[in-house]
């Protein structure tokens, strides 16, 4: 993969592309708790419209439930991977990635704390789309991701290679400044197609469970 890591552009991304990055990696995911394609829009808009974030968060939390889940992530988001997922399905483990990603969204947007909340939601974002795809991919789970995201594409799943373009194409939009609003539609553009292609998964998994 040519160009900067995702490491790399996450570790040069300004406030609005930081938190750009980690509401795309939690919009692409909601299909898991049954939200809809409007619910994280008002987040969407406040970056826009430079409005009230912590307003649009609070309303995203309440719409999307989960409030044991929301209160055990509250505060930093560290550990993905926790001992509470272990013995857990995939789809199980899934759902309960995406709740952290909502309880771990920084109230304010930080660029200190932006930064720590996107990396984690990359990282389970990425998670996720391992979780739920039917092809293998390759490796140790910790060390295969952090591979990835440093740019080792080798023996990849397609859902995952999926993500990582989705998350690096965001990034790329927002770090170039010429597109002013523009990026951010552009960001959001890319966003709905990946929960586009993720809800079609949900659906086939729950179509298999029948």
């Amino acid at each position: 993969m040519s160009g900067p890591s995702l490491v790399e552009l996450i570790a040069e991304a300004d406030e609005r592309g930081l938190a750009a990055s980690g509401l795309a990696c939690l919009d692409r995911c909601v299909p898991l708790l049954g939200g809809g394609d409007e619910v994280l829009r008002p987040l969407w808009r406040s970056l826009a419209e430079d409005g009230a974030w912590d307003t649009a968060l609070a309303e995203a939390r309440v719409e999307l439930g989960g409030s044991d889940v929301l209160e055990e992530s509250s505060g930093t988001f560290t550990g993905v991977f926790s001992q509470k997922s272990a013995g857990r399905s995939p789809g199980n483990e899934a759902v309960v990635l995406v709740y952290r990603m909502l309880g771990a969204a920084p109230s304010a947007r930080s660029t200190a704390e932006l930064r720590e909340w996107a990396d984690a939601c990359s990282v389970a974002a990425l998670q996720i789309h391992r979780l739920l795809d039917t092809a293998p991919d390759g490796g140790p789970r910790s060390a295969s991701l952090r591979a990835r995201r440093a740019g080792r594409t080798e023996d990849i799943s397609p859902l995952v290679a999926a993500e990582l373009r989705r998350q690096i194409r965001i990034l790329e939009l927002l770090a170039d400044r010429s597109t002013g609003a523009g990026g951010l539609r552009q960001a959001l553009d890319v966003s709905t197609e990946g929960r586009r292609v993720l809800r079609a998964v949900v659906s086939r998994r729950e179509r298999g469970r029948v």
